[in-house]
């Protein structure tokens, strides 16, 4: 059976690695086995990262939504049934960028909820 060396292969995929951790501190950046796991670990915060920032987003939406409901005189939950009831289907984005930008169109949107669940 013929020896096979594995240098030119372990040089590729350290490589591979070792540009991930541009920029990272000290030896982190330099060598691999300092390096490994700091990229191992930075690719899984990434990841978690792209999962945390919709629900960061969502929350952001929501919060604003409410503060504006509440600024017309009703709750975010009786704001969003009344929508729903109504047949209105806007997100939660748009109702937010809405509460900023166009309060007159979100007080509309608000009235429309509360006459459909009959609050005062």
């Amino acid at each position: 059976m013929a020896r096979v060396k594995k240098a030119l292969n372990a040089k590729k995929k350290h490589k591979k690695i070792l540009k991930l951790s541009k920029g990272f501190y000290g030896l982190k950046s330099k060598v691999f086995r300092a390096v490994n796991p700091a990229v191992m670990r930075s690719l899984r915060s990434a990841y978690i990262g792209r999962k945390m920032k919709k629900r960061e987003f969502r929350a952001m939406w929501i919060a604003r939504i409410s503060a504006a409901a509440r600024m017309n005189g009703i709750s975010y939950s009786k704001l969003m049934n009344g929508l729903k009831v109504s047949g209105i289907e806007i997100n939660r984005k748009m109702l937010s960028e809405m509460a900023i930008h166009d309060p007159s169109g979100f007080a509309s949107l608000a009235e429309t909820a509360k006459k459909q669940l009959n609050v005062k």
